[in-house]
């Protein structure tokens, strides 16, 4: 087994890396800029550790797939799409200053899949291990769920490459997590002539978001957060139609399903007005029992490893759910993920990348 923290990783080199991959935008959903996404990240993978980066098409953007050949047995799991849209590069370009990096999508996670391949590449023998890089992890991984499930259950364990929480520390547990759209149907009428003809769908729309916020149970974990709303097409007009958008986050099982099963039962206020709904809890908790066994041997490779459950959801909420071991939170350690003051600290790259490759000898020898 290579010893962990002699592996050499050059940050400069790094660095180039992930100014390539920063500056081809990769907005979830656009299928031109995916692709152009998926190719580069296939090159750099090639380049840093041979072999051949397979193309995996959905129709959610092409996924990423590399494998060192031999038994599978540890699968290394990313995303390459990002949240910024397309123009952002221009106005936040990659920039390298003070010893942060900057630029759309550093944190959230090119920086991670940079790190886990230089890591990997100090490795003499990488057999057995597989690299995953999806294309719709923003947007629900609907298109690379059954492959992420597939290439973990082969591996039996899963290293996620997404960003740190605060301080550096790994991710142990995760929220499960979903978004639901409550629509409304009512009736337009003219709000001065006829107000009482019509059934107002936007004062429906304020009922049921009183009883949908009242489902969360804080206490334990459960949040219940009305996030989009629209109503209404003039201001002479009752409106006949609205929606609200909201974003659900549970720590168990249970209460995945007593959320899910509130929304189905909403029921309207007003008569004659209709309720539909429509969405779930599609990533499902990661517990903190999933991540215990590979967390002990991370802190082993690096004494003083501090890990920590977040609210927010990743790929290793599937794997976790199947019962495979699974480690968050190995990317950058930065911040300020999904906003425009999103960094990366350079100087925790190398030892990062290091823990990755420490882990994968670890898990290819236990």
């Amino acid at each position: 087994m290579t010893t962990h923290n002699t592996i050499a990783v050059s940050v400069e080199t790094m660095l180039e890396d992930l100014r390539t991959l920063v500056e081809v935008e990769s907005p979830s959903r656009d299928l031109d800029a995916l692709r152009k996404s998926a190719e580069t990240v296939a090159g750099v993978i090639e380049a840093r550790l041979g072999g051949r980066a397979v193309l995996v098409e959905s129709e959610g953007g092409p996924h990423v797939h590399w494998s060192g050949g031999g038994t599978p047995r540890v699968l290394v799991l990313g995303h390459h799409d990002t949240v910024f849209p397309l123009g952002t590069l221009a106005r936040r370009p990659f920039l390298v200053e003070d010893g942060r990096a900057t630029g759309p999508g550093v944190f959230d996670m090119l920086g991670g899949l940079v790190q886990a391949i230089h890591g990997l590449a100090g490795l003499e023998d990488r057999s057995g291990v597989e690299i995953l890089v999806t294309a719709d992890e923003e947007v629900g991984s609907h298109f690379s769920r059954t492959l992420i499930e597939e290439r973990a259950l082969a591996c039996g364990a899963v290293l996620v490459a997404e960003g740190a929480a605060d301080g550096g520390a790994v991710k142990t547990g995760r929220k499960g997590c979903g978004t639901f759209e409550v629509s409304v149907a009512g009736r337009a009428s003219h709000a001065g002539l006829e107000p009482a003809a019509g059934v107002n769908a936007l004062i429906e729309a304020a009922h049921q978001v009183l009883d949908i916020a009242a489902l969360a149970r804080p206490e334990i974990g459960t949040t219940v957060t009305p996030t989009v709303a629209s109503a209404g097409t003039l201001d002479n007009v009752v409106p006949a139609q609205a929606t609200v958008v909201v974003d659900v986050r549970v720590e168990s099982a249970d209460e995945k399903e007593r959320v899910e099963s509130a929304f189905a039962a909403l029921a309207p206020h007003l008569d004659e007005a209709v309720i539909t709904v429509a969405g779930s809890v599609g990533r499902p908790p990661m517990p903190e029992s999933a991540a215990a066994e590979l967390f002990a041997v991370a802190r082993e490779l690096l004494p003083g490893l501090e890990g920590r459950a977040v609210g927010g959801g990743s790929d290793g909420n599937f794997t976790a759910a199947l019962g495979v071991p699974t480690l968050d939170g190995l990317g950058a350690v930065g911040g300020g993920a999904h906003a425009d003051h999103e960094y990366l600290l350079v100087g925790s790259m190398a030892e990062r990348a290091r823990l990755v490759a420490g882990l994968v000898d670890a898990i290819r020898s236990a």
